[in-house]
């Protein structure tokens, strides 16, 4: 067994990616989900189904308690985490700043940033070597959006995203000598639902032509790139982005 594994949004797109790239490398994994049931449990099943170990735990990450109660469960159920991945992001229509309302900012923002704080806050207690862990790696899920700033279309969620970016970079080298390793990806134009959230299904279609590599990404494409920041190929890797945006 690789070690224990939380993957936040694991239900679709680039987590369940991810928890099913980790359980074929040998992690146990906590397949977490908000509201579809019938998605995160079918993760799981697969998982499970093809020899691995996994749970789905419905939780909301914007939520201190319940992401308490999910990294609870998982110590109850699978051990001490080792690696987390801090997957679960929403964002809303397209939309320019004049429309946008403060409860929408407070949606975004709370599982965008404060959900990723929240996650990482409990990973790092579980993992740290000076509080009794064995060390582990986190990986946080940004965006190319982080740096363009998505005018015109999202700019809330392309600023969630710089607050991953400055947490990502400060907390690596906070937990550094804690034994614990954090990194981020930053995809963009990746073949998932999201872009249906933000009103535009065939998004990364009507892009892929402007990219220097012609061509969208896939979410399987982004869950490599995690599960090697994760592994002990990436061992001197910390503080790190990887740009996963079809060359721009």
């Amino acid at each position: 067994m690789t070690g224990v594994i939380i993957v936040t949004g694991a239900s679709r797109g680039i987590g369940a990616a991810t928890a099913k790239l980790a359980a074929a490398r040998g992690y146990a994994v906590c397949v977490n989900y908000l509201k579809n049931h019938e998605a995160g449990r079918q993760i799981a099943d697969e998982i499970n189904g093809s020899g691995g170990r996994a749970i789905a735990i419905a939780a909301d990450v914007a939520l201190e308690e319940e992401v308490v109660r999910m990294f609870t469960t998982v110590d109850a159920e699978l051990g001490r985490v080792t690696a987390l991945v801090n997957n679960a992001g929403i964002l809303d229509i397209q939309s320019r700043l004049e429309n946008i309302s403060a409860a929408r900012l407070h949606r975004i923002l709370g599982t965008n940033v404060i959900g990723t704080f929240l996650c990482a806050r409990e990973a790092v207690k579980r993992m740290s070597v000076e509080l009794g862990g064995a060390g582990g790696a986190i990986v946080n899920v940004s965006s190319a959006a982080s740096r363009s700033g998505a005018a015109g279309e999202y700019i809330d969620y392309a600023a969630s995203k710089g607050a991953v970016d400055s947490l990502t970079i400060g907390l690596s080298r906070e937990v550094a000598e804690a034994g614990i390793r954090v990194n981020a990806v930053r995809p963009a134009f990746i073949y998932t639902e999201m872009h249906a959230s933000g009103g535009e299904p065939g998004r990364v279609d009507r892009i892929k032509a402007s990219l220097p590599m012609r061509r969208g990404g896939s979410p399987e494409e982004v869950a490599n790139t995690i599960l090697w920041l994760l592994s002990d190929e990436a061992s001197y890797v910390t503080g790190t982005f990887v740009d996963m945006a079809g060359g721009l």
